[in-house]
């Protein structure tokens, strides 16, 4: 049996969650921001009938912030980092067969446009503090560029794994060896581009998502004025022609934040033991979305949250989160 990430609807025993710690960072946006991180910890939990959430804070003042707003239910790890988005720094876990192993692998700000100190060591720093052993590999990848369904098969977008700015002369080909020698993933899915104004240059977890083995998830344009119209449609051709099964959900369409445009999206959701988090934005689409992607997981509870504070830092609830498998 290969070593390989298990798809995320595969029972959790934990979930690592980022919680909000630079003032510097956040402004006025640090409280606000916490809070839509523990109103997203609580959900996870779910009353103790879901999985253990181990909140990750980054230093002393900011783990008794954590603890305070936390309550008695939910872990707090004290764990130096940049910022919270442990779905791309943290490690991803493997399981072969019952033993667990972490994969660790070079974070470079995506492509050097946010560095930040400790962000290239928090993920190792996880992985001792739970007793995993990590396998540490010398190239670029964050976790949100890929997404798999746990067969070997996973999907990503060109505009970020071929970026010049996370590993320069290295193509198509070799980072499937890579992919393959160092995550068990044998079969993959190219898209192109990922979402307008992605910082991350396109990462797949805003844009596609596995709801099962061999079938993805994509959005469908949300109107004529939907700024990812044409990226929707380009993946939706490519995953039919790899002859994936594509389910279309809701897009919340031309979203729009101080005057410029963002990148939201339903796609960004996390499936849990027992909830489906969706991160929402006031937008029309916002109940048909969560209603469309709980219908995919039949046992668990959808639940939609806004997370429009956690967004002004780049991303969403599954950027900030990183299960851990049974």
């Amino acid at each position: 049996m290969i070593a390989r990430q298990p798809a995320e609807w595969a029972r959790h025993e934990w979930v690592w969650i980022g919680f909000p710690s630079h003032a510097d960072l956040w402004e006025d946006d640090l409280a606000p921001a916490q809070a839509e991180t523990i109103a997203f910890a609580k959900a996870v939990y779910a009353e103790g009938a879901g999985e253990r959430v181990r909140l990750v804070a980054s230093d002393p003042a900011a783990a008794a912030t954590a603890r305070s707003l936390a309550g008695p239910d939910i872990d707090i790890v004290e764990e130096p980092f940049g910022d919270i988005w442990l779905r791309d720094t943290g490690p991803i876990i493997l399981k072969q067969r019952d033993e667990r192993r972490a994969a660790g692998f070079l974070f470079n700000g995506w492509g050097g446009k946010y560095r930040l100190p400790n962000d290239d060591k928090v993920g190792a720093g996880l992985a001792r503090s739970a007793g995993l052993d990590l396998r540490r590999h010398d190239w670029v990848l964050e976790g949100g560029a890929i997404d798999v369904d746990g067969t070997g098969l996973a999907v990503t977008t060109e505009q970020c794994l071929l970026n010049p700015n996370r590993n320069p002369g290295i193509g198509r080909q070799e980072i499937e060896c890579r992919l393959r020698d160092h995550l068990g993933i044998e079969r993959l899915l190219w898209l192109g581009e990922g979402l307008l104004n992605d910082h991350t240059d396109g990462h797949v977890d805003n844009l596609a998502r596995f709801v099962g083995e061999g079938r993805i998830a994509i959005p469908v344009a949300a109107g004529s004025d939907d700024p990812n119209a044409a990226v929707f449609a380009d993946a939706r051709s490519k995953a039919e022609a790899f002859r994936l099964e594509v389910v279309p959900l809701p897009s919340p369409g031309h979203v729009v934040r101080d005057g410029e445009t963002i990148p939201a999206s339903y796609m960004n959701f996390y499936i849990g033991n027992e909830v489906i988090v969706v991160p929402v934005y006031g937008a029309a689409n916002d109940a048909p979305a969560v209603d469309a992607i709980g219908a995919l997981f039949p046992g668990r509870k959808a639940i939609g949250l806004r997370a429009d504070h956690i967004l002004t830092g780049g991303g969403s609830f599954h950027c900030i989160s990183q299960q851990v498998p049974l």
